[in-house]
């Protein structure tokens, strides 16, 4: 007795005087305490809330997810959670498990069916039956959580609310027992290596867990800091802290290293909004970041939701959003990016700020996956379709993106310039572009994660619409410590959009000089002449060696129906709904050639084409690109060159446009008449 009085003691003094706990011993023993003070709000709705999230499940934006949810194959999870589940397996089994657990929590609360609360409670013993909530050790002993312990403590916390009055006493409290002890420990543990990396005892995965691809852990303390996997321990550790506020003598210090945490990753997001591992991570990491804000007003009524631009960070959905035939959540997908996401989160932000753009996001981008949306939902706040004001964007993280509308048959241009980034390809001035509803130039979707599978090539500038000087292309990581950031750099230093055209110029010289130290300069131009117009200029300038400079581009082929030619003065790339041709105008003799990129065929087949220029000191080549829908012509291109001025005269699809551009300038001036 006296050694837990003393225990306990200890603690108390060292939470009330604000020190970091150690991040490796949590108390022994500790039961949970029955909560003091008045009932709290629920974390994200309450009892009285149920009919309104009833009533916005019927509405045919969120209907497609309601039925996903109640027309799950239950059967299928009880052969699962009976019989399949793997102890030591983290990455596939105890997430399914957990998503398992939030699914039928969610379906037996708001649909009151009784065979969904018999799984979620199945889940819940299964959980409860892992040793461990995570696969990494901090010191070779102790579990840090990065995804499953976060997820896992968030799941159980709205399982333990959701279903309380189906619950005995035994098992909740059992419950919080593990919340506070395989949950919200791992998380700070995780979180305060981040604050304190110095102090780290060395991350490594877990022996006994099955996971297949091991990386080195080394330096994750300090590249994970600015990455998603920082986000979600703040959301997991600040839910279980809220939970447990008034029954666990550590919830309040796990608190304030959640909340500190939060303010500390808040700049990932810039000033406007954008998020650099891509949108596809950004609706995981905004919404994460959100739940623990408004789960934290809601319960203890501390409101840090100002924290950082939400209305904006919306908007950057939105224009990452690139709406393709066959693929309605497509995005302008640089580094891992494949979709745009859930934008549950803009639910939230509409409701909060009474912003119509967020509603419209709300309602009408991307799908909505996850039980937040409808929960944040406010049927009285207007939508507004976004105008022509959002159409042409110059990111904080310099992408730039230009558009002709929000639908499937608008066009859609983007450039990759700015830093480094967890989840980045080697992709610097590389560029998407979609017409008709097709992508054109594309940016291949399922690079590998490990560095050991062959279609970790797809992360490379080769797998890219960019450039290569002698086969090369720019700085990137070999992938031995994961998906982290590389060195490479990219500037935007002309950016000049109008309603009807875009002037974009980037920089990646230090990109390549990483690799290729005789590079001076290495600079794409893109004009797009909207809506299916895009003319690319690059410029390539070495030293003393003279080197041949590849263009490449890429064929999308992720139904199989993607077909190019080349053709002397440039190719053709063709798909079901349209097609484009590039003309190639190059300073050098140059020739086409078309490939294959060396994925297994079960990943996917991805074909190229290739515009190889000769050698030379100073290349200056123009692609000029048209657009235009499967079965018509393409219209006339013509090409003129005095001194150093190159002058281009399209006409196409009704627009007659004579472009001039100086190729000798290193910032070259571009004319549109």
């Amino acid at each position: 007795m006296r050694s837990s009085r003393r225990r306990f003691l200890n603690t108390a003094a060292l939470t009330a005087a604000g020190v970091a706990l150690s991040p490796w011993k949590a108390i022994a023993g500790y039961t949970p305490t029955p909560a003091q003070g008045a009932a709290q709000r629920g974390m994200l709705f309450d009892k009285a809330d149920i009919p309104r999230i009833r009533e916005t499940l019927k509405l045919p934006r969120f209907a497609a997810y309601w039925r996903s949810v109640v027309d799950a194959d239950l059967e299928a999870d009880k052969k699962f959670l009976r019989t399949e589940v793997r102890l030591n397996n983290h990455a596939v089994d105890f997430l399914r498990v957990r998503q398992i657990l939030e699914r039928t929590s969610f379906a037996h609360t708001i649909g009151g069916d009784k065979r969904h609360l018999e799984v979620a409670l199945m889940a819940i013993g299964k959980m409860l039956e892992y040793k461990k909530w995570d696969y990494f050790l901090e010191g070779g002993e102790f579990t840090m959580g990065l995804q499953r312990a976060p997820e896992a403590t968030i799941a159980m916390s709205f399982a333990l609310e959701w279903l309380n009055d189906d619950l005995s006493g035994d098992l909740k409290k059992e419950m919080e027992k593990q919340i506070g002890e395989k949950g919200a420990p791992a998380c700070y543990r995780t979180l305060y290596g981040m604050k304190y990396p110095d102090r780290v005892r060395g991350w490594k995965f877990d022996p006994e867990s099955d996971y297949p691809y091991p990386v080195d852990m080394k330096r994750w303390p300090l590249i994970l800091n600015s990455t998603n996997l920082k986000v979600i321990p703040i959301c997991g550790l600040g839910v279980g802290a809220c939970l447990l506020y008034d029954k666990h003598p550590q919830a309040k210090q796990w608190l304030n290293l959640a909340i500190s945490s939060a303010k500390a990753f808040a700049p990932m997001f810039g000033t406007d909004g954008c998020y650099d591992e891509g949108v596809s991570y950004w609706g995981y990491t905004a919404l994460h970041i959100t739940m623990f804000l408004e789960i934290m007003y809601r319960t203890l009524g501390i409101d840090e939701r100002g924290l950082m631009n939400f209305p904006g960070t919306v908007r950057y959905g939105l224009q990452m959003s690139m709406p393709t035939i066959g693929k309605p959540d497509d995005c302008v997908n640089f580094g891992d990016a494949s979709v745009v996401g859930d934008v549950s989160v803009a639910a939230w932000v509409a409701h909060r700020n009474r912003d119509p753009i967020a509603q419209y996001v709300t309602t009408s981008v991307s799908e909505i996956k996850t039980h937040y949306g409808p929960i944040w939902y406010d049927p009285s706040i207007e939508v507004k379709t976004p105008g022509p004001e959002l159409y042409d964007v110059r990111f904080a993280n310099d992408i730039v993106v230009s558009r002709t509308g929000w639908d499937t048959d608008s066009s859609v241009v983007a450039l990759r310039s700015g830093g480094p980034a967890n989840h980045e390809h080697a992709d610097r001035n590389s560029v998407i572009f979609k017409a008709y509803g097709e992508r054109l130039l594309h940016d291949p979707l399922k690079a590998a994660y490990p560095y050991t599978l062959p279609h970790w090539v797809l992360r490379l500038t080769e797998a890219h619409t960019a450039v290569l000087i002698n086969g090369k292309g720019h700085q990137y990581h070999d992938g031995h410590e994961g998906t982290n950031a590389s060195w490479a750099e990219a500037n935007v230093i002309q950016y000049k959009p109008s309603p009807h055209t875009l002037v974009v110029t980037s920089d990646a010289t230090e990109a390549y000089r990483l690799v290729n130290p005789d590079v001076s300069l290495v600079r794409r131009t893109v004009v797009f002449l909207k809506p299916d117009i895009l003319l690319l200029f690059d410029r390539v300038k070495l030293v003393s060696a003279k080197s041949k400079v590849q263009l490449r581009f890429q064929v999308y082929n992720g139904d199989g129906k993607g077909e190019s030619e080349t053709m002397q003065t440039g190719f053709l790339i063709k798909r079901p709904q349209a097609t484009l041709r590039g003309t190639i105008i190059a300073s050098t003799p140059f020739a086409m050639k078309s490939g294959l990129h060396t994925t297994p065929k079960d990943i996917g087949v991805y074909p190229y084409l290739e515009a190889e220029a000769g050698e030379s000191l100073d290349h200056q080549i123009m692609t000029v690109c048209t657009a235009q829908r499967a079965g018509k012509e393409h219209g006339k291109i013509s090409h003129t060159s005095k001194g150093s001025v190159i002058t281009v005269k399209v006409e196409h699809n009704g627009q007659s446009k004579t472009i001039s551009l100086n190729g000798e300038e290193d910032l070259p001036t571009v004319s549109i008449i």
